[in-house]
């Protein structure tokens, strides 16, 4: 379970008192797992049950893997976040989706069914956490649609410049810090990683960007 500092940080329990949360936890029959860096949490191609999912520490991403086995990342789960087949993207034919954990972390699932059924004592908490569910999944469709400003984009080269003014957008700086590794913004903004490395370097050399490790300034 998070501790209550954890739970007051959780989006999805915001205006939720500790003891409503542990109340909930026990009505709602919750249940935690824990998983290793880089270990399966989730394959909605095949999983059988309708359970979302809290990333209650760690981190994992949502990746979306095509009939060629090329990986998209669609979504990078912090703590807080929440997945589930409720709220996944769809996928078509051959593809897989899969979330699968960055780093040790723990996830708390909730069965899909006792979030929406409203119980017997009509509580404020439950209310409060379909309001925060709702508002997450609001949050989602925008960071979605920034996904699709990016992916729109015709060119490595646009793509990059893309996502970095919207990172730099929202941290109201030209400098700012990739949230994932250079491997994993290859595969957010789908393509081959050796194609994108040279494609930085050209934007270094012009001086368009500067870059140190994960660090990116904006120049022009």
């Amino acid at each position: 379970m998070l501790t209550q500092k954890e739970m007051e940080q959780s989006p999805l329990f915001r205006n939720i008192t500790y003891d409503e949360y542990l109340r909930m936890m026990d009505c709602f029959r919750a249940t935690q797992k824990n998983f290793r860096a880089d270990e399966l949490i989730c394959d909605f191609t095949s999983s059988s049950g309708d359970a979302v999912g809290i990333v209650e520490r760690g981190s994992a991403a949502l990746i979306r893997i095509d009939e060629e086995g090329m990986a998209t990342v669609l979504e990078e789960l912090g703590p807080g976040s929440v997945f589930g087949r409720s709220l996944a993207f769809a996928v078509s034919g051959g593809d897989s989706l899969e979330v699968v954990s960055r780093s040790g972390c723990e996830v708390l699932f909730i069965d899909y069914y006792h979030i929406l059924k409203r119980c017997e004592r009509a509580c404020t908490h439950h209310s409060l956490l379909v309001q925060n569910m709702l508002g997450l999944l609001v949050e989602k469709a925008q960071k979605l649609s920034q996904r699709v400003d990016v992916l729109s984009r015709r060119t490595i080269r646009e793509k990059l410049l893309c996502y970095f003014r919207q990172l730099s957008e929202k941290a109201g700086s030209n400098t700012v810090v990739l949230p994932f590794s250079l491997s994993t913004l290859a595969d957010y903004i789908a393509t081959d990683r050796s194609a994108m490395m040279r494609e930085l370097k050209r934007l270094r050399e012009e001086g368009v960007i500067r870059s140190e490790g994960r660090k990116i300034t904006l120049c022009t």
